[in-house]
């Protein structure tokens, strides 16, 4: 069994502390914010998911002392080369809006046939901030993307991220459908494994 009892969480993200938290729960780990530190969010420069998760971890542990997970996520799709990408957050610019990213992806849309999109999510845990062998898992979550928002849970695009086999959006799924199937979900799982097997 896991001999980790406390971690920080590199994120300010409310939406994505529900979803790690519930995940965590049953493994008796308490996960606390990196806000609880007065930590501020770290720069995330790079181009891919793995490079900007590690940057939030290593600031989130260096921040507490404790060991830290931090996720990198964001939609892609299939019709923009994969944009948004690792920009999601701030697709439209600062600062943060999901009604503006929203909205721009839409737009971007509005000529394109292609709906197809994905989730991804990478997850990186670190025992300390110079840790040299992080916890890498990561989970894709495929569909479509739709005009018209439906639902009121989630966050993000979730609203119009559309899910043909269950006829529905992310917004609109309970959060315990969502954690089980979602790429955030996916990749917890993975990682609860490791932490199950006293792997970490």
């Amino acid at each position: 069994m896991n001999a980790l009892h406390k971690l920080v969480i590199a994120s300010h993200n409310p939406g994505k502390l529900r979803e790690i938290n519930a995940i965590l729960a049953p493994l008796a780990i308490a996960a606390v914010p990196q806000s609880d530190f007065n930590c501020g969010e770290a720069d995330e420069p790079h181009g891919t998911f793995v490079e900007n998760a590690l940057t939030k971890a290593r600031h989130a542990s260096r921040c507490s002392g404790l060991p830290a997970l931090a996720d990198d996520s964001g939609i892609c799709v299939r019709a923009l080369n994969g944009a948004p990408g690792v920009n999601s957050a701030r697709y439209a610019g600062e600062p943060k809006s999901d009604a503006r990213n929203n909205q721009k992806l839409i737009e971007a849309l509005k000529q394109q046939t292609d709906r197809r999109a994905y989730y991804y999510c990478v997850i990186v845990l670190l025992r300390h901030a110079a840790d040299p062998q992080p916890v890498i898992v990561d989970g894709s979550w495929h569909g479509e993307i739709i005009d018209q928002p439906r639902g009121e849970g989630g966050f993000g695009y979730d609203p119009y991220f559309y899910l043909p086999e269950f006829g529905k959006t992310s917004a609109e799924m309970t959060s315990e459908q969502k954690n089980r199937i979602s790429h955030r979900g996916q990749a917890l799982a993975k990682l609860v494994e490791i932490l199950r097997a006293g792997e970490f």
